[in-house]
């Protein structure tokens, strides 16, 4: 047999093989040797991260000789003849290419009939997506009750196209990315097996390229190989993906910070061409701002960073750079990328927003003001402070709370002037609870995938302050989603004519549903959920209502409910 590329090579032959799925893997091999799996399944995720080779393995399993196993054997004649695609009982459809009514209808008369070599008969179809709605409807009815001989097993990287029928009849996985760790470890594995030569970079290198799929990662293992002379270099890599070494996007990175507009422009220039594509350069400038980021903020989070490695240089250059400057050139790159996108000419975006960036390097961006509005803003700063003093004296006499706990906000700072806690629409997120539902929140939570998949088309920055977070309690016109990290949190609340409307835009898009998003960093969520249970306890208790703040009822008599603003 002539050479085999090496991602046929090595696909996976067990489950044991296959990388970063563990909670699947695991699930599937307790259900094989209970003798419990189920009829139909639905592998979700994206390219190269083994959902196909789960399906053969599976189909393996249930068809192997000694079953019930954890892992097919892959000596006996089912395991050997599944492998070689000779046993006819173990189908394999391309949804892509046969996609009609016509074909599901001859697997629906055809399923019926028992298998002939091995004890079930096996239907992997993969990118099922792809199937129309005809077809779709014509697989319904036997996918719900299919034969005790049969089990169908579907396959897609996009599981929104997917309707909730099909979807309720079927036990769902999804597959995550590898990460980048795994691919490089496995990748040494194969370089070695294969006796080729390769720097240890260049393999990190090639697992970041990826972007979390095993199957792109041999992929361009092997063209680098056909492509070195000798041993697999970085700049090998860096040819064959066109993909910007670190160093340069770095140099380009200090020279936006040094305001060197010339200096910027040319190195930009000198990359393009060299034959990079616009479109890669200002992902890895965006994705290098926001790893920047990352790191300043905790160097713990180095596991979640795109790199393949943090050296001394980024370290010095995340120390250096300021937080909100950060934030700034990755709102703005991501602007220009999406620009770049619809037109034909990016390169014009892309140096378009490299000259911004320079020219807002040094103070970020304030309206000029002519002496007439600096004048007012100071007579109404004046006024504010009056009514601040106001308000303190006459929560002094009214027996509410003191002025010195009164929370104050400076500018539009949204965090706690005491404690750095970011501040919160408690009064809404409360109303919220109050008409919160488990159906209404499981019925998000069952789309969120799908909703982060649209996040990350639009907004690439967006989706990457989105991804470590998820929705905590859910009523028909609102929703709490509850972040990992504060400054996430922070930066989506910032960002509310950009990002949060344009979350709420998609989520409506997805339920059908007007739902107004409220961001809480995980620990205030815990805070409010305990105050609100334990108030709720008293309230069933008591059956009173609670009383409202003395100050406020104060403010009221004084200048009426219409002007007052209460914020919590």
């Amino acid at each position: 047999m002539g050479y085999q590329a090496l991602y046929r090579v090595y696909r996976p032959q067990t489950f044991h093989d296959i990388a970063g799925q563990n909670h699947i893997t695991q699930t599937l091999q307790n259900a094989l040797v209970k003798q419990q799996f189920s009829h139909a399944y639905l592998f979700t995720g994206p390219r190269g991260t083994g959902k196909t080779s789960a399906a053969k393995i599976l189909a393996k399993a249930i068809n192997c000789e000694h079953a019930p196993v954890a892992e097919p054997c892959n000596n006996c004649a089912a395991c050997r003849g599944i492998t070689d695609g000779s046993i006819a009982d173990v189908i394999e459809i391309d949804a892509a290419s046969n996609n009609g009514v016509d074909e599901i209808r001859e697997i629906r008369d055809k399923v019926k009939y028992a298998p002939s070599e091995v004890r079930y008969k096996v239907y992997i179809i993969d990118e099922v997506h792809m199937l129309s709605t005809g077809a779709f409807n014509a697989l319904l009815k036997t996918l719900e009750e299919p034969p005790e001989h049969v089990v169908f097993i579907l396959a897609t990287t996009e599981p929104q196209k997917i309707p909730l029928t099909i979807i309720s009849r079927c036990q769902q996985f999804d597959f995550r990315r590898i990460p980048a760790s795994a691919i490089a470890e496995r990748l040494a594995f194969v370089v070695r097996d294969q006796h080729i030569e390769a720097e240890e970079e260049a393999l990190r290198l090639i697992a970041k390229a990826s972007e979390g799929g095993m199957r792109d990662a041999l992929s361009v293992l092997d063209q680098t190989a056909a492509y070195s002379e000798g041993k697999i270099t970085v700049q090998d890599v860096l040819d064959i993906t066109g993909m910007v070494a670190d160093r340069l996007v770095r140099e380009l990175v200090e020279s936006l910070e040094a305001d060197d507009t010339a200096q910027a422009i040319d190195k930009t220039g000198m990359l393009l061409d060299q034959g990079k594509d616009p479109l890669r350069l200002i992902e890895q400038l965006i994705f290098y701002y926001r790893d920047l980021l990352l790191y300043q903020t905790s160097p713990d989070l180095e596991d979640v960073l795109s790199r393949p490695r943090v050296d001394e240089a980024f370290r010095d250059q995340a120390k250096e750079l300021d937080t909100d400057r950060l934030f700034e050139a990755i709102t703005r790159l991501n602007e220009a990328f999406l620009e770049m996108k619809r037109t034909n000419h990016p390169r014009i975006f892309l140096e378009m927003a490299i000259v911004k960036l320079c020219s807002s390097s040094g103070q970020p961006e304030r309206p000029v003001q002519n002496d007439r509005t600096a004048s007012e803003t100071a007579a109404l700063e004046k006024r504010v402070e009056a009514l601040e003093k106001q308000v303190k004296e006459m929560s002094g006499t009214s027996g509410g709370r003191r002025a010195d706990q009164v929370p104050q906000e400076t500018g539009h700072s949204r965090r706690s002037a005491k404690n750095g806690e970011l501040r919160l629409p408690v009064k809404d997120i409360n109303r919220v609870l109050d008409s919160a539902a488990k159906d209404e929140l499981l019925e998000l939570r069952s789309v969120w995938a799908n909703v982060m998949a649209k996040i990350r088309a639009q907004n690439v920055a967006a989706h990457a302050w989105m991804l470590e977070s998820k929705p905590v309690a859910s009523s028909p016109d609102g929703f709490i989603q509850a972040f990992k990290y504060d400054f996430h949190c922070q930066m989506v609340m910032e960002n509310k004519n950009h990002i949060l409307e344009m979350v709420q835009s998609i989520v409506r898009d997805v339920t059908q549903k007007n739902k107004t998003m409220y961001p809480v960093p995980e620990d205030q969520w815990e805070k409010l959920k305990r105050k609100y249970i334990q108030r709720s306890k008293t309230t069933e208790e008591t059956g009173e209502k609670p009383t409202e703040d003395p100050m406020i009822t104060e403010a009221k008599k004084l200048v009426g409910p219409d002007l007052l603003d209460i914020k919590d």
